[in-house]
């Protein structure tokens, strides 16, 4: 499985795009605003997006791609792109996206019988099989109902946590799979830690217990995704403070890394 990270920043500036993975070629996780780097022909490719949640930064790029692809879509009679989200994020979406205000009722174009778009739901532990991958439902915490995924590759699992903060049912089930790689956010940094508690989101104090949950004998990639851009270089510092100095008997390394936009990963 390629693993293209198009966008990993928790907000838009001169080289940083919102949430958004491509595997391989034809599912998307995730659609901010770095799919917009996608030329129309690998965007028409897409079949399947699957969201963690309703948030703007990860569904910015769903209305605009399908706009810019239902010509090319329609003239060769593609199948509909299929949405797969929670039921919440699919009410939203019909309710506060696609509502004909704000922007055009894919999943009435040109036909309900015919449409551009089709939403599907899923709930949390659903393993779902969708342009050739098998992907898991993960458990996350968010202001508002959130998932994160997990897919299965020929080295293990491609796990990402979503948008989250305190998670203990996601850490249960990491340890139960064989992890590949893990993308985990931390979008403030630990002056802001009210802010991510309030918000909840994740900063390095809280991802440091949050990491304390996975078993000592297990060790992958860790990779951290949507850090504010005005916060990345102060984020990864008091990251690395935390892990490369331990401060309790028995505290473990983890191999942690930062997550850039235009990174590819055959796992």
């Amino acid at each position: 499985m390629r693993v293209r990270v198009l966008g990993c920043s928790g907000a838009i500036a001169q080289g940083c795009r919102t949430t958004s993975f491509l595997l391989d070629d034809s599912v998307l996780i995730d659609a901010g605003t770095g799919v917009g780097d996608l030329t129309l022909e690998e965007m028409a490719r897409i079949n399947h997006v699957l969201l963690t949640h309703s948030h703007l930064d990860h569904v910015a790029a769903l209305p605009l791609m399908l706009d810019a692809v239902a010509a090319h879509r329609m003239a060769s009679g593609a199948a509909p792109l299929q949405v797969h989200a929670l039921p919440e994020t699919v009410d939203i979406l019909r309710t506060h996206i696609f509502n004909n205000l704000i922007w055009p009722d894919f999943a009435a174009i040109p036909s309900a019988e015919h449409p551009l778009m089709r939403f599907n739901t899923f709930a949390v532990g659903e393993v779902l099989q969708v342009g050739g991958q098998t992907i898991e439902v993960m458990p996350a915490v968010h202001t508002v109902p959130a998932v994160g995924f997990a897919a299965r590759c020929e080295a293990g699992h491609w796990v990402f946590s979503g948008d989250t903060e305190r998670n203990p049912a996601f850490w249960q089930r990491i340890n139960q799979l064989n992890v590949a790689m893990l993308i985990i956010e931390t979008a403030f940094s630990d002056r802001e830690k009210e802010l991510a508690r309030r918000s909840l989101h994740l900063a390095p104090a809280t991802l440091a217990q949050e990491l304390d949950q996975i078993d000592p004998k297990r060790r992958f990639p860790i990779y951290i995704t949507h850090t504010k851009p005005a916060e990345t270089g102060l984020i990864m510092e008091e990251i690395r403070r935390f892990d490369q100095t331990p401060n309790r008997q028995g505290d473990v390394r983890h191999d942690i890394r930062w997550l850039s936009a235009g990174q590819t990963f055959e796992l």
